[in-house]
């Protein structure tokens, strides 16, 4: 997620709990943490998918979904 993005989303929590937000920008605040929220899952998902367990004899196992 770009900078200018988190930047905003900080922005208008402050604004929030200082002034309080318009319809619109509480819309703006919803669609910014939603994709800030898919990013972090995206990115945590990425890692997991690269993580091995290495067992006391050496082995490494992949690190399974959960269904």
């Amino acid at each position: 997620m770009e900078k200018s993005k988190i930047e905003r989303i900080s922005f208008l929590a402050k604004k929030a709990k200082t002034e309080g937000l318009s319809e619109q920008e509480r819309k703006e605040q919803k669609t910014l943490r939603d994709e800030y929220i898919a990013s972090v899952k995206k990115n945590l998902t990425a890692q997991l998918d690269n993580t091995y367990i290495v067992r006391p004899d050496g082995t490494k196992q992949k690190v399974q979904k959960k269904k």
